[in-house]
């Protein structure tokens, strides 16, 4: 049970930022500038971090959403979890291994990020803007997963919810539909 009043048909992080659109516009923004916007590492890459990251945090809402988008825009189901088992034997590249290991690090906490995975990502190609938003995007989504946990949202045990989210945020991305979000349609009976 949310710690808040939050409206029931918007589980996770939905129903938060419902919950003050005012904070919620500029993270909405930043996140999809950072997963959607213009990038060296495809969308699906930058899903990876997403649930990599929010695994490492043991949030299981957003794990759930951005695993099963990262699934959509590659095209699969096994990279995803692949990485989340371990990312250093994920079927991905050295380069996406080495900022991997960056988000973990960011993850844990961001001062453990070591001079020698960032030349490790250099080595394996990553420039200083890949590696950059890679730390953005981890920092982001620590945030999002202390949101999401911390004000205890719902996160549904259903698995064809994240079905429905993942397409979501794969072909609407992160910004608000106008008018938001609207309750489902009341039934007599």
């Amino acid at each position: 049970m949310p710690h808040i009043p939050l409206p029931d048909h918007l589980p996770g992080i939905t129903g938060l930022l419902e919950y003050r659109l005012d904070t919620a516009m500029p993270i909405r923004e930043l996140t999809q500038i950072l997963l959607r916007g213009e990038s060296t590492l495809t969308q699906g890459e930058r899903e990876l971090i997403a649930s990599l990251v929010s695994s490492r945090n043991c949030t299981r809402f957003c794990t759930a959403a951005h695993t099963k988008a990262a699934d959509i825009l590659l095209g699969e189901d096994q990279t995803a979890r692949a990485v989340l088992a371990d990312p250093e034997t994920a079927p991905v590249s050295e380069k996406m291994k080495a900022l991997l290991q960056i988000a973990a690090q960011t993850q844990a906490p961001g001062s453990a990020v070591t001079e020698e995975a960032v030349e490790r990502a250099r080595k394996a190609g990553a420039t200083d803007r890949e590696i950059h938003d890679t730390v953005l995007i981890a920092a982001l989504f620590c945030l999002y997963n202390k949101y999401v946990d911390g004000l205890a949202t719902v996160a549904p045990a259903d698995p064809a919810y994240y079905d429905i989210l993942g397409d979501r945020i794969v072909h609407r991305g992160y910004v608000r539909p106008p008018g938001g979000y609207p309750a489902p349609a009341k039934t007599n009976g």
